[in-house]
């Protein structure tokens, strides 16, 4: 038995120290490439961050013919679908998505609701939330091929088509939808479209979007895209061109994806005369359609109807939205050589603010977004306003932003309305026609485009007050509990504290990488490309960051992983930091410093007892014990070969001047970043180092670094311009920085002030 145990012990050893030895091979690094994380680069999608010379995506082409009926709130269409199979795959089936399905009362996001009894509720809310169910969803009618039903299977938000014989690659197949639904109130029950009632006068102002039944996007990196629309991840889907007829009534202006068709029809010799006008006009907007026109068309009610028609070419869906109640002015830009129409359409709610800011801002986030990504190449952009929302579709968005009745604003309000309307714009890059899966991931769609519109932002105002893009004001996400937090690589439907992981984090990335890991000339070169690589196309994760690094010729694994892959946050922490004189070219001088550094040690409690307790030593009682060494030797004293050194170094102009600042920095909040380290001097003078991120490779925990500088510096500080989104800034100062200052009368906070309408005090309007 003894034996037995001996032998089990010895195993246990061996195996222990066999698991140890295997997982200590295991490359944990932070810099470790991102490999196996991406997919394997192909001939559709090669590993420079390109489409590859097999890479294909399938169109959709769509006849759509729409009828509003405003005394319903009711919408129906018919529809001829065009799908053309590019992919070298046979296809037995097509996926078409039913998203306003989502509404249905027996949806699976309805069913799938969550929370609590609420502590107030008002009846109306309780009638919203827990009563009756808005009767929403598509009613399909019927589905057809070549005048023959055509089989089809509805699992919630999508619709399995199942063909009579398989669509080989290269071919193309023609089918016809007929639907309707009901359009929701937005105002009461939400969404991203729908219609607000102007009870006062009896109006309403529609948005519509998700209106038809949409191809969903097959590809060669996923097959079908047919995850189920649950609410959060938005939409993916396939480029094609659109000839879409809308009937509402005749006393409605309608603004749409698309150049219309037939405005001979639809406007009056005086609005076609202005738009042509606003053709011209690349200073300042001209007014279409006035004020005036539309309180005069709001006292009415049309009983008659009348056909917008409008085309796109090579969108990847369409919005339009209608309404009496609308006011209309354009703007010219020139993008590329290429006149593109800035549109704005509101009712006179959204005045005076929209029609001082609008257009121009729209006109504004062409430009900036074309610099920085690529061109803009639609005929036009509209912003049309919607209260409380915000909401993009090729060349058009509904966007929030309204007054006080009385015509004053916050400063909340304007730069809201600003904010939204760039964000909004800024979508027709991302995603319409940078065209990432939405569906999968959100950030591909918001975060970049919430970086760009922090670009349009500065060079709107320097000073405006973006919520994100600067390192900092995501650092207070970043130390949030582990427990509420998930990777930017996460599915949209999975998301946690949706607005900074899907829109803020990432944002912030893009604009470390630009500001503080490439620089601003390597990060726009790299950017571009990667956008004019995917313009038109359908770009996944991978496809960015391989570009970005074959672009920059930064290796960018280390970034990717720790930023875009884990929840690690950024706590560099000033530990230590030593300064040393430099040695001196003076005999007596380099003496007195020797005898300095040597009586630091007599110091120390031991001698100073032994002094007086062993007093004499045998040395001070008996001379026979004393020699040179004891009697008259000054070992401080630099010998004859010192001094000739010394002598040769001081004709040569002597030792550098100034001092050595060894600094140790710890990284606790495990997320890799470069160090940026401030010195400040009693002149008041200043010097900043910035090592790069590769400082860590050694040694992910901690590092030392010693620099000579010219002076002592009375206080270092880590990321003293706030670039890196340090969590925890009070362990950045040596030395530690003390004391908070108290008031006695307590401020009144930033956004508090921000939301504050002063205008309406001062009765101060707009000119």
């Amino acid at each position: 038995m003894k034996h037995f145990i001996q032998l089990f012990a010895l195993l246990f050893t061996l195996s222990a120290a066999a698991q140890s030895s295997s997982f200590d091979r295991v490359n944990t690094s932070k810099f470790k490439q991102l490999g196996t994380e991406l997919p394997t680069a192909n001939s559709y999608r090669t590993a420079s961050g390109a489409p590859g010379h097999a890479y294909y995506q399938q169109q959709a082409d769509y006849v759509i013919e729409v009828t509003l009926d405003e005394e319903k709130h009711h919408i129906d269409g018919h529809e001829v679908i065009t799908y053309h199979n590019n992919s070298p795959d046979v296809l037995t089936y097509l996926w078409v998505q039913l998203d306003q399905n989502v509404r249905s009362p027996n949806s699976m996001t309805q069913a799938i609701k969550q929370g609590g009894i609420p502590e107030n509720i008002s009846p109306t809310q309780v009638e919203s939330q827990y009563g009756e169910a808005f009767p929403g969803g598509f009613n399909i009618h019927k589905v057809s091929l070549n005048g023959q039903d055509l089989k089809h299977t509805i699992i919630n938000t999508m619709m399995r088509l199942d063909l009579p014989k398989p669509l080989q690659p290269g071919k193309s197949i023609s089918f016809s939808i007929d639907w309707d639904y009901n359009i929701n109130d937005r105002m009461s029950i939400g969404g991203r479209s729908g219609y607000e009632h102007f009870s006062d006068e009896n109006n309403t102002l529609y948005t519509i979007a998700q209106f038809y039944p949409r191809m969903a996007v097959y590809s060669d990196y996923q097959g079908w895209q047919h995850k189920q629309f649950l609410g959060q991840g938005e939409f993916t889907l396939p480029f094609g061109d659109f000839t879409v007829s809308i009937t509402v009534p005749s006393d409605h202006v309608v603004a749409s994806t698309g150049s219309l068709q037939n405005p001979s029809s639809v406007l009056s010799s005086s609005q076609r005369k202005r738009y042509a006008e606003a053709r011209r006009s690349f200073d300042q907007p001209v007014i279409v359609a006035s004020q005036e026109e539309a309180e005069s068309r709001e006292q009415g009610r049309s009983t008659s109807t009348a056909t917008w028609t409008f085309k796109a070419e090579n969108v990847r869906d369409f919005a339009f939205a209608s309404s009496r109640k609308f006011i209309w002015d354009a703007q010219a830009v020139n993008i590329g050589g290429k006149v593109v129409m800035a549109e704005s359409f509101y009712p006179k709610e959204g005045n005076p603010l929209w029609e001082q800011y609008s257009t121009r801002i729209v006109a504004h986030s062409l430009k900036v977004y074309s610099k920085y990504t690529t061109n803009y190449t639609y005929p036009r952009a509209i912003s049309v306003h919607a209260k409380s929302i915000g909401m993009e579709y090729p060349m058009i968005c509904f966007n929030g932003g309204r007054p006080d009745a009385d015509g004053t604003y916050s400063e909340a309000t304007k730069h809201g309305m600003l904010s939204v309307i760039i964000h909004e714009v800024g979508h027709n890059f991302f995603p319409m026609i940078i065209n990432s899966d939405e569906r999968q991931w959100t950030w591909m769609d918001e975060g970049l485009n919430s970086f760009v519109q922090y670009l349009a932002e500065m060079e709107w105002d320097v000073d405006y007050p973006s919520r994100r893009g600067p390192a900092y004001k995501i650092a207070r996400y970043m130390q949030s509990p582990a427990l509420s937090m998930v990777p930017i690589m996460t599915n949209s439907e999975s998301i946690k504290q949706f607005g900074d992981n899907a829109y803020g984090k990432p944002a912030t990335g893009l604009n470390i990488l630009r500001e503080t890991v490439l620089g601003r000339e390597l990060f726009d070169f790299a950017f571009k490309t990667y956008c004019e690589r995917w313009a038109f196309k359908h770009p996944e994760p991978a496809d960015l960051f391989r570009s970005m690094e074959d672009a920059s010729g930064v290796d960018l694994d280390w970034f990717w992983r720790g930023w875009f892959y884990t929840t690690d946050y950024t706590d560099q922490a000033l530990t230590q930091v030593r300064i040393a004189a430099l040695p001196t070219t003076d005999p007596q001088e380099l003496e007195s410093q020797r005898r300095a550094e040597r009586e630091k040690p007599y110091a120390r409690i031991g001698r100073q007892r032994d002094v007086i307790a062993l007093a004499p030593t045998v040395v001070d009682s008996r001379p026979e014990t004393r020699d040179f060494y004891n009697n008259s030797y000054n070992r401080d004293a630099p010998n004859e070969k010192e001094i000739e050194h010394l002598a040769s170094v001081a004709s040569k102009g002597g030792y550098p001047k100034g001092y050595l600042h060894e600094v140790t920095v710890e990284n606790r909040g495990g997320l890799l970043m470069p160090v940026i380290v401030s010195y400040e001097f009693e002149d008041g003078s200043e010097h900043v180092e910035r090592w790069p991120v590769e400082i860590w490779i050694k040694d992910e925990k901690q590092v030392t670094k010693t620099i000579l500088l010219p002076h002592r510096a009375i206080s270092v500080s880590l990321d003293p311009f706030l670039e890196t989104a340090d969590t925890d800034t009070y362990n950045n100062d040596w030395p530690a920085k003390t004391g908070i200052h108290l008031e006695g009368v307590p401020r009144q906070r930033g956004y508090e002030i921000y939301r504050y309408n002063p205008m309406r005090e001062a009765q101060q309007l707009p000119q």
